[in-house]
């Protein structure tokens, strides 16, 4: 049975994928070999200029000897016994590495050096020249295993000649040892950084190894509450810090979402499960008395209204945890008189506003305007029968870009047990359960203040009623 198209191609692709390499071996071999580089560039440029400066050295004194020998002959008549070995007090001074071989007249050795240096032709010929100082040279000539540079001066008058010739093969064995040394040297020298750039590699990737083994123990278990252990004040400290209030974050929202979608739960079986009572009362609607249709139909109205409002305030609550809207210079002032004059029209109640100080701030205007909205329709719920206004206050500012904003009814007020909690999500006091809405409102408002910098507050007002509000402290 043959194998899927699809099945070969990600086997090949699997086979191709390069293998990856860790940023600490990256760093090693970078390391590495920059060092080599730059080892080897001195090396060779340490090892050429030290090569120069012997070979020039070792040329400059045999050129030394060499014209010192022809200025003696040139000054002196000088004969082969002159500068016999054996001869006490011989004129020629033998450095170190120098040999001297004497020719006679006819261009035969009467002298022998040691060793013995080759005689050619033209040595003969420089033997029998009637001009002193004149000189015969020879470069690389092997004697025996050695090499030599070989220079013959005449004696002038047909006298004879002297060789002095220089061992250079041995300068090169120097130059041969120094260049193994140093070859030796780059390598231990290329060792070495290599080791140091794995540890100085390991040292600095460990932190963010660690980093990396968090991140994907996250992918793989999707366990967003783990503790980053990283330390420092550089930039991989840094990292690990944001990375770890990342995860804290999201560990947060997460959770959020999570009990969101329980309390959404919780409080929508409670109107669904209405709704398929009443609606399984309309299969016999035509056997209901004609106040108990309206009356269904009524309720089912109130439930789908209650249960649309539910489900926008979840909308809101959720856009407004998300910030999406751009923030910019804001009145609040004027957004509470927005506020006041569409409760007016729709509740037909009496609502003031007052406002003094500078109200303006930095802020998103449709979440401040529905936290003051949601503040508003809070007073008239729970003071449907009162005659006396709410009021809307706006003073500001108690410091640079910090507003307050309070809504104060005459209600029943607030009980002392309920003040820490009515800002929870689908809070509901034991007194407000009969009445319309879902516990969103003030949690809302809760939100809206604090993405604004600020905190919401609520206490009971001097001669009867409610004073909820917040504060927006010019940090959206």
């Amino acid at each position: 049975m043959g194998t899927a198209p699809g099945v070969r191609l990600r086997r090949l692709l699997a086979r191709r994928r390069p293998k990856l390499v860790s940023l600490g071996t990256t760093f090693a071999v970078s390391f590495a070999a920059v060092a080599a580089a730059v080892t080897v560039l001195v090396g060779i440029l340490s090892y050429n200029a030290a090569a120069r400066l012997v070979r020039v050295d070792q040329q400059s004194v045999f050129d030394e000897v060499v014209q010192d020998l022809r200025d003696e002959v040139r000054q002196h008549a000088m004969t082969p016994e002159d500068f016999s070995s054996s001869a006490p007090g011989h004129d020629l001074v033998r450095p170190a590495r120098t040999d001297v071989q004497v020719l006679g007249p006819d261009g035969a050795v009467v002298d022998p050096g040691r060793p013995g240096l080759p005689v050619t032709a033209a040595d003969r010929a420089t033997a029998t020249a009637a001009t002193a100082g004149r000189m015969t040279a020879h470069k690389d000539v092997d004697v025996g295993s050695d090499v030599y540079r070989i220079a013959t001066v005449s004696l002038g008058s047909g006298r004879g000649a002297v060789q002095v010739a220089q061992e250079f093969s041995d300068t090169e064995d120097l130059l041969r040892a120094l260049q193994q040394r140093t070859l030796i040297l780059m390598a231990a020298v290329v060792t070495a950084a290599g080791l140091f750039g794995w540890w100085l590699a390991r040292r600095i990737t460990h932190r963010l190894v660690i980093l990396t083994s968090a991140a994907e123990d996250v992918a793989r278990t999707r366990q967003l509450g783990v503790q980053v252990p990283v330390t420092g004040s550089d930039e991989v400290g840094r990292l690990g810090r944001a990375f770890d209030r990342m995860l804290g974050r999201l560990a947060q929202s997460e959770e959020d979402q999570r009990r969101l979608v329980q309390d959404a739960g919780h409080e929508l079986r409670t109107p669904l499960t209405s709704l398929r009572t009443n609606i399984s009362l309309l299969r016999r609607i035509d056997e209901l008395p004609p106040g108990t249709r309206d009356d269904l139909v009524a309720d089912l109205t109130q439930e789908a209204r209650e249960l649309t409002d539910l489900v926008n305030e979840l909308v809101e609550l959720a856009a407004g945890q998300s910030g999406t809207e751009p923030p910019q210079r804001v009145d609040l002032g004027e957004i509470a008189e927005e506020v006041a004059a569409l409760a007016r029209r729709r509740t037909g109640r009496e609502v003031l506003v007052r406002a003094s100080g500078d109200t303006t701030t930095d802020g998103r205007a449709g979440m401040l305007t529905r936290a003051v909205s949601n503040l508003v329709e809070n007073a008239t719920k729970f003071d449907r029968g009162g005659e006396a206004p709410v009021e809307i206050s706006v003073v500001g500012p108690a410091r640079p870009g910090t507003v307050r904003v309070e809504v104060l009814d005459r209600g029943p007020g607030i009980a002392e047990c309920d003040l820490t909690r009515v800002f929870d999500r689908f809070y509901r006091a034991a007194d407000a359960r009969s009445l319309p809405g879902s516990g969103l409102g003030l949690s809302i408002v809760r939100e809206v203040a604090l993405s604004h910098g600020g905190t919401p507050f609520a206490f009971r007002r001097a001669g009867g009623g409610a004073v909820i509000g917040f504060t927006v402290g010019g940090r959206p």
